[in-house]
Parts: C-alpha cells; sequence; structure tokens
C-alpha cells in the first residue's frame, strides 16, 4: 500500500465511522459526541467514555483506543486486522462501542 492509499482508506474509514455516528444522532439510537482533528477522530460517548481512533502514517496503521485497551490495526488481504488477534476493524470497533453504549451498536465499511 502507498502512502497515497493509506491516507485515502483511513480517511474513508474516519469518514464512515462520523457518518454512521450521525446517523444514529438523526435517528435518535444514541448521542455519541465526536471531534475529529486530522488522522484522530475521538467518539464521548453519553456515560462519558471515549474511543479514540488515531492514523499512524509512518506505520500504515490505524489505532483504536477503548475502555477495554489499545489496538494496532494494518491492513491485509483486504480488511483492516488486529496485529495480536486478527480481528477485523469494524467487528471490533462494534464490539468496543457496543460495551461502552450498554446497547447493540454495528459499524460497517463503506464500501
Amino acid at each position: 500500500m502507498s502512502d497515497a492509499e493509506y491516507h485515502r482508506a483511513t480517511a474513508a474509514i474516519l469518514a464512515a465511522v462520523e457518518s454512521h455516528v450521525d446517523r444514529w444522532l438523526d435517528d435518535d439510537v444514541i448521542d455519541i459526541d465526536t471531534h475529529r482533528n486530522g488522522g484522530v477522530l475521538e467518539m464521548t460517548f453519553p456515560n462519558g467514555s471515549k474511543i479514540i481512533l488515531n492514523t499512524q502514517a509512518p506505520l500504515h496503521e490505524l489505532w483504536m483506543a477503548a475502555r477495554a485497551g489499545g489496538h494496532h490495526y494494518r491492513f491485509l488481504d483486504g480488511q483492516w486486522v488486529d496485529t495480536r488477534d486478527g480481528s477485523e476493524f469494524f467487528a471490533s470497533l462494534s464490539k468496543q462501542a457496543t460495551a461502552q453504549a450498554g446497547q447493540a451498536l454495528v459499524f460497517a465499511s463503506a464500501a
């Protein structure tokens, strides 16, 4: 993956996550506050907990910090996978968001 491809891919991921959160707000599902600064997207849940997504361009990774811990993802075989347990990014994000929100939340790729 080239640097340009990495930047396009991670920008699309952050945009997809923001789009899901905006849709949930519009549909009165949950009020998650988002703040994006460059390659960092911070989501604050109603209970005050946070999930932070952070692009790591030098490593071509996407990092997620959640209440349950931190995860690093690399693009392999067409998907972003955790470097430790092999879980897929959107599945893991859904699991962490569900745990922190106390209700089922499912994120999916925009692709």
